[in-house]
């Protein structure tokens, strides 16, 4: 981005000082650490008041800052835009600037795969479009401004991630972006905590139409009879996917391996797909992401080669080799119900010459249902196929119990959130160069911490 201070000023409908209209804008930051020179800094008021660290951000050459009314301004004179709420000024910024720029896009949204539907639909619309795509999953309301505030002039499609864990946010998301295409990858039980149901869970994914042109489409997985119940009322066209016959995309000959899947599309049965992932519960993301190619018109060809060699979001089942050269498959920024049941599966089935341990984390946020799901995982957990079991967190000790008469106590352990360096050290006391491991849990649980120290 480039702007005036003054275009600034004047998009968020307040006025900038006479001496400061003419600086020059080039990025924006609410984080000092990683803020450029020539930023906007916007310090926002959270756990911690991002006001508090303007001595940082002028160190690190921010050319102006937004500055919340109810702050006592700085008085070294550096340049500020006075705002009632820093927050609700950079989202109007970022509506401002997408207004400006003017790409098509893409919101993608769902409890689990929304993050590598995200970077399968960029992949293939980088074929054909100039493309900017949400960094890492930069998905809720900061992280999503922070997106469109970073798109180069010359993007022609934005492709969006959009998280939640309450109602009205994927409302005020949706409508700050207003998508041309929506997707919804799934209904699980992520958050459950907060919504009580999946019922209430696909209530408020089903927010993200809220913002929807009205010639848009609504991309949504079409195996889910929550989804296609509250389909029946919208008014933009719908695109589905799944394995079922009655898809707009079905997928068939499902073939997966542990470095890749590959499958057929019914509407296109002479073209094989392959995706570079474990899982046949990828294929569904891909199945939204060459629904969306279809939309925008691109030939199946170079669909297919996209999906081919496109590149994940870090730790979204990731194979990595160990200091003992053992290979371990990475998900371990986050975890829901759903997604572990469909990792364990995957991983139940990769071929080994030794063998296989798992290592799984608390899954937060479901609330009451807690001990429920947590055991639940149980059923995906075959001691012909597991070797050894190590579960961390306070939750998962409903999961040991769960397991307790499938495997001896030698080979199922439990650790607190804060015993990971036992839980690693008895790990590597295990561990052999021909031996698969694969960590699961959310990202409060910080399993990348075990990740680390076995790489």
């Amino acid at each position: 981005m480039k702007m005036r201070l003054a275009e600034i000023a004047k998009a968020l409908k307040i006025t900038a000082g006479e001496n400061w209209e003419d600086i020059i804008i080039t990025s924006v930051s609410f984080d000092t650490r990683s803020l450029q020179p020539g930023a906007l800094f916007i310090p926002l008021v959270g756990i911690h008041d991002g006001h508090d660290y303007l001595n940082r951000a002028i160190e690190g050459k921010a050319a102006a800052t937004l500055w919340q009314s109810d702050h006592q301004a700085p008085e070294n004179n550096f340049p500020i835009l006075s705002v009632t709420d820093t927050l609700a000024a950079f989202q109007q910024l970022a509506k401002y600037y997408l207004a400006k720029i003017n790409p098509q896009v893409v919101a993608v949204t769902g409890s689990n795969g929304k993050t590598t539907t995200k970077d399968m639909v960029a992949a293939i619309l980088e074929t054909s479009f100039n493309v900017q795509k949400t960094h890492a999953n930069f998905n809720n309301q900061i992280g999503v401004p922070m997106t469109i505030l970073g798109m180069e002039p010359n993007t022609e499609i934005l492709v969006v991630e959009m998280g939640m864990d309450h109602f009205g946010e994927l409302d005020h998301l949706s409508r700050l972006v207003e998508p041309d295409v929506a997707v919804i990858t799934m209904i699980g039980e992520a958050h459950i905590e907060f919504f009580g149901s999946r019922d209430k869970i696909a209530d408020a994914k089903m927010e993200i139409v809220h913002g929807l042109k009205e010639d848009g489409v609504l991309v949504y997985n079409g195996d889910e009879p929550l989804l296609r119940e509250r389909t029946k009322k919208l008014l933009q066209d719908t695109r589905t996917f799944g394995e079922s016959g009655n898809n707009d995309f079905q997928a068939l000959n499902i073939v997966s391996d542990e470095k890749r899947t590959s499958f057929r599309v019914a509407c296109w049965p002479e073209d094989n797909v392959t995706v570079p992932m474990i899982g046949s519960y990828n294929v569904n993301n891909a199945l939204a992401a060459l629904a969306v190619g279809d939309y925008f018109h691109l030939p199946i060809k170079k669909m297919i080669s996209a999906l081919t060699t496109f590149q994940a979001t870090a730790n979204r089942t990731e194979w990595l080799i160990g200091k003992k050269q053992e290979r371990i498959l990475s998900d371990v920024y986050n975890s829901n119900p759903t997604a572990a049941h469909l990792v364990l599966r995957a991983f139940s089935q990769v071929p080994t010459r030794g063998k296989r341990f798992i290592v799984l984390g608390d899954m937060l946020e479901l609330g009451t249902a807690a001990a429920k799901l947590h055991a639940g995982l149980a059923a995906d957990i075959d001691p012909k196929q597991i070797a050894e079991v190590f579960l961390c967190g306070s939750h998962m000790a409903a999961l040991q119990q769960a397991l307790a008469d499938k495997f001896t106590p030698e080979r199922l352990h439990l650790y607190a959130s804060n015993q990971k360096t036992q839980l690693l050290a008895d790990l590597n006391d295990l561990i052999e160069p021909t031996d698969l491991v694969l960590l699961k849990g959310s990202h409060g649980i910080h399993l990348e911490e075990v990740l680390t120290a076995l790489c």
